[in-house]
C-alpha cells in the first residue's frame, strides 16, 4: 500500500460506502489558495516571457532549436511515459525503454511520474467531478492550471486511497525517480539543459537559462490543454455523453493527446486515437519505432468493428478528427 495511506482509514471507510459521483459535477466550494505555487509559478512564468524575448532577441539559433528539441522530448516523455505506458498499462516496455523513458519524463518535471499517474488515474475514474483532481466542470482555467494553485479538494484526498497504484510501487524505475526526484530531475529539467549551450556552443548562462525556464513552462501548458481545452472544445463523435473532446490543435501541440473523445472511451488504446499512425500522433510513431526495435511489446488496441458499433450508438455524428462533419461511408 503507498505510504501516503492511512490503511486504517481505509479499512473502516470502504469505497462502495460513499456517495457516487455523477458528472458533469462541480457543488459549490471554498478555494484555499496555495501561496506557494502561485509565487512559484508566477515567478516561472515571468522568466518564460523573458526567455522569449531572449530567444528572438540575442540567443544563438543552435540554443532556441535545442530548446524545441528538448521541448518535444519532454513531451513525448508524459505522453508515451507517463501516460500510456505507466498510467493506463496500454503497452508494455523492456528496461532499457523504460529508463530512455524517465529521463524523458524527468525533463518534463510536472512531479514525479508516481504523483503525474497516481492524479491521471483518479481523473479517469471520477473524470469532470470533484473526485477529478482538474475538474474541467470548473472552467478553462481551473482545469487548466487553477488547481495546482489551490488545496485539494476534499473528494481527491477522499477517494484517492481508493486508486490503485501496486503496479507503480513495483516498478523501480518509477520509484528510483521519486525517491532521488530532487538530484535526479533538477539535473535534467534545469541543470543539464543550462549547461550544455554554455559549454559546447558558447551560449550565455543567462540566455542559456532563461531559455531552459521558456521551455519548462511550454511544456507544461501542452499538457495542461489536455485537461482545459480538449475537455471544453470539439466534436464528440464517440461518447457525446462525456465532457471530453477531439480537439486537432490540442493534438497538434501534444503530440497526438488532443483526441480525447476517444481516449476517455477507449483508455487502454496505446494511440490514444483511432488511427494512430497519423501525422498528429507522434507519440504513437514513438512507441511503433520500439515496437519495431523490440522494446515495446503488447501493444493493445481496439478492434475497428467495437469502435464503429460504439459511435454509432453514443457518437455526435462529427468527424473522428476533431473539426467539419463526418466524412461520407461512416
Amino acid at each position: 500500500m503507498p505510504p501516503f495511506v492511512d490503511k486504517a482509514e481505509v479499512q473502516a471507510e470502504s469505497e462502495d460506502a460513499l456517495e457516487k459521483l455523477v458528472a458533469p459535477q462541480a457543488a459549490p466550494r471554498k478555494f484555499q489558495v496555495v501561496y506557494r505555487n502561485l509565487v512559484t509559478f508566477g515567478l516561472a512564468h515571468l522568466s518564460a516571457l523573458y526567455g522569449l524575448y531572449l530567444a528572438v532577441t540575442v540567443a544563438k539559433w543552435y540554443s532556441v532549436f535545442f530548446c524545441i528539441f528538448l521541448a518535444i522530448v519532454a513531451g513525448i516523455g508524459v505522453t508515451a511515459g507517463a501516460h500510456r505506458l505507466w498510467t493506463h498499462r496500454a503497452y508494455k516496455a523492456k528496461m532499457p525503454l523504460q529508463i530512455i523513458l524517465i529521463v524523458m519524463n524527468s525533463l518534463a518535471f510536472q512531479n514525479s511520474a508516481l504523483d503525474w499517474i497516481r492524479d491521471h488515474r483518479l481523473h479517469h475514474r471520477y473524470s469532470d467531478t470533484d473526485a477529478d483532481p482538474h475538474n474541467a466542470t470548473r472552467g478553462f482555467f481551473y482545469s487548466h492550471i487553477g488547481w495546482l494553485l489551490v488545496r485539494k479538494h476534499p473528494e481527491v484526498k477522499r477517494r484517492g486511497k481508493f486508486v490503485d497504484l501496486s503496479d507503480v510501487y513495483a516498478n523501480p524505475v518509477l520509484t528510483f525517480q521519486k525517491k532521488y526526484a530532487i538530484p535526479f530531475i533538477g539535473t535534467i529539467c534545469f541543470l543539464l539543459p543550462t549547461v550544455i549551450p554554455w559549454y559546447y556552443w558558447g551560449e550565455s548562462l543567462y540566455v542559456a537559462w532563461y531559455l531552459t525556464m521558456l521551455r519548462y513552462v511550454y511544456s507544461l501548458h501542452v499538457t495542461f490543454l489536455v485537461n482545459s481545452a480538449a475537455h471544453l472544445w470539439g466534436n464528440k463523435p464517440y461518447d457525446k455523453y462525456i465532457k471530453p473532446v477531439q480537439n486537432l490543435y490540442v493534438s497538434f501541440f501534444a503530440y497526438g493527446e488532443g483526441f480525447h473523445n476517444y481516449h476517455h472511451v477507449f483508455p487502454w488504446d496505446y494511440r490514444t486515437a483511432e488511427l494512430g499512425n497519423n501525422w498528429l500522433n507522434l507519440s504513437t510513431l514513438f512507441i511503433d519505432f520500439f515496437a519495431w526495435v523490440g522494446w515495446a511489446y503488447d501493444l493493445k488496441t481496439v478492434p475497428d468493428d467495437v469502435i464503429s458499433a460504439r459511435a454509432e450508438r453514443t457518437g455526435d455524428g462529427a468527424n473522428k478528427w476533431g473539426f467539419g462533419p463526418e466524412e461520407k461511408g461512416r
